[in-house]
């Protein structure tokens, strides 16, 4: 039964959260909002909604080692899986795509998120400097010129929907992904005391990923389309979000401290992922040589986290 409540409860995930960024481009657009910033901000982190929820979640039920690894875990996911996924499908051209706000701050947050697992806790005075990080970064992202997303890259029917229609449908998308994230948080819990598990290795890989599947979805979808750009632009502005507004604002709420089966091992993983992914990015290029040693550097860290539990 616990993992049939942790299957519902992703896809309760995956659909609360299309849902919430639906309503809330629509919202958006109904308010005047320029496309680019929608595109920078409801659709950018809007995927990120799955993981916020569940951290939130796993932080006020006690579960430390679920809230942090799902963090930790879906960033290393998004580059290593994700990304790796998207360019074995359709090889990525990324010359002049990224932004240089973005790749600092997934440097940054990266740092950030590195130094509180050395640092063993990540209270309320971290989770606010955290937020300040994200404010900072989101007023330099709505003042950079960026291009408009394409039509088809928005929710359908968005610049037509009534007032109304999205406020509710950003309601039943937060109602249905703070239940989701309970059957999920719940039975991924019991499932890790039934076998033995911890708590981190099950936020670190099957809460992660689970989690994450908004992101894998987009990216796919974008890798079939040949916008690499697109994938890209959703790793990145997740990865930055996982950890400045979503650890940020789980530690404000709720301080948290950083359990010993979370260390070296998973924020050395953490730093080469996206040491990596700014090497391919100043390249230019992810071909699927480079995708095939994403998606083997991930079976390899699972591979380990499997051998160590």
């Amino acid at each position: 039964m616990d993992f049939l409540f942790v299957g519902i409860g992703l896809a309760m995930l995956v659909a609360g959260g299309e849902v919430l960024v639906r309503g809330g481009v629509g919202l958006a657009q109904r308010l005047g909002l320029p496309s680019a910033v929608i595109g920078a901000t409801v659709l950018g982190f809007g995927t990120s909604t799955p993981e916020l929820v569940t951290s939130l979640r796993a932080a006020f039920d006690g579960a430390p080692g679920i809230a942090i690894g799902n963090v930790v875990g879906s960033n290393i996911a998004n580059i290593l899986l994700i990304l790796g996924c998207a360019a074995l499908i359709s090889p990525m051209a990324l010359r002049g795509v990224a932004p240089v706000s973005d790749v600092i701050g997934l440097l940054l947050a990266t740092a950030a998120g590195v130094l509180i697992l050395l640092l063993g806790e990540a209270g309320r005075l971290a989770g606010a400097l955290l937020l300040m990080g994200l404010v900072a970064y989101l007023w330099v992202v709505l003042r950079t010129d960026r291009p408009a997303p394409a039509e088809g890259d928005l929710p359908v029917e968005a610049a037509r929907m009534p007032l109304w229609r999205g406020f509710a449908l950003a309601l039943v998308g937060i109602a249905v992904l703070v239940f989701g994230a309970s059957l999920l948080v719940g039975g991924a819990t019991r499932i890790a005391q039934e076998l033995g598990v911890s708590e981190a290795v099950i936020g670190l890989t099957l809460v992660a990923v689970g989690t994450s599947l908004p992101e894998l979805a987009t990216s796919v979808v974008a890798a079939l389309r040949g916008q690499g750009a697109m994938s890209l632009g959703n790793i990145l502005g997740s990865n930055i979000f996982n950890v400045a507004g979503i650890l940020g604002l789980t530690a404000l709420s709720h301080p948290l401290v950083v359990p010993p089966d979370i260390g070296l091992v998973d924020g050395g993983v953490l730093a080469v992922s996206a040491l990596v992914l700014v090497g391919l990015i100043a390249l230019g290029r992810i071909g699927r040589g480079a995708a095939l040693a994403l998606l083997a550097g991930y079976a390899g860290y699972i591979g380990w986290l499997a051998a160590s539990a």
